[in-house]
């Protein structure tokens, strides 16, 4: 996993002065070893019983898309406030600099069904916990979150308690 994280490029003072972001391009360019990543990834896994995996925008989309694909299962995509054409849920949770507004399809998740959660990184866990309310709300039993990137420091883990977490890298 160490291997990994030379792919992972640090950028101080993005968003706002003081943060180090994790920008992730720089290991999506490289073919082989996102497919590496992405296969990681599935081997975390393989023994789950997954119909569909809910990623958030933008950065989730890919790894839900490509962890989807792998394993055969449905992907439904959370946007935010005002981009899903379709009648839909929303819930409003906190960020580290405020609130935002995640929604998803109503008609997207049967009952029962065994959704997996992907994202690029859990931060402080804010969008990851929203997104398990959206779920629930819907009918739908999360099994479980995996995130390339843990930012440990900001304990995202603490709101998903109730959540199994998988991240390959942690920081």
């Amino acid at each position: 996993m160490q291997n990994l994280k030379k792919f992972i490029r640090d950028v101080p003072d993005f968003p706002k002065k003081g943060v180090i972001f994790k920008d992730i391009t720089t290991l999506l360019k490289e073919g082989e070893i996102f497919k590496k990543t992405v296969d990681l990834l599935v081997k975390k896994l393989e023994k789950k019983k997954i119909d569909k995996i809910v990623s958030m925008e933008s950065r989730g989309f890919i790894f839900g898309g490509a962890l989807a694909y792998k394993l055969g299962c449905g992907f439904i995509p959370v946007r935010k406030k005002g981009k899903l054409p379709w009648n839909r849920i929303s819930v409003t949770y906190e960020l580290e600099y405020g609130t935002d507004t995640l929604e998803i399809h109503q008609d997207a998740i049967e009952r029962e069904e065994n959704i997996l959660i992907v994202d690029d990184v859990l931060a402080t866990g804010g969008t990851a916990k929203g997104v398990a309310e959206l779920i629930e709300k819907i009918g739908g039993k999360v099994v479980a979150c995996v995130f390339l990137i843990e930012l440990t420091f900001l304990k995202g883990r603490d709101k998903l308690k109730d959540y199994k977490i998988y991240s390959l890298l942690k920081y």
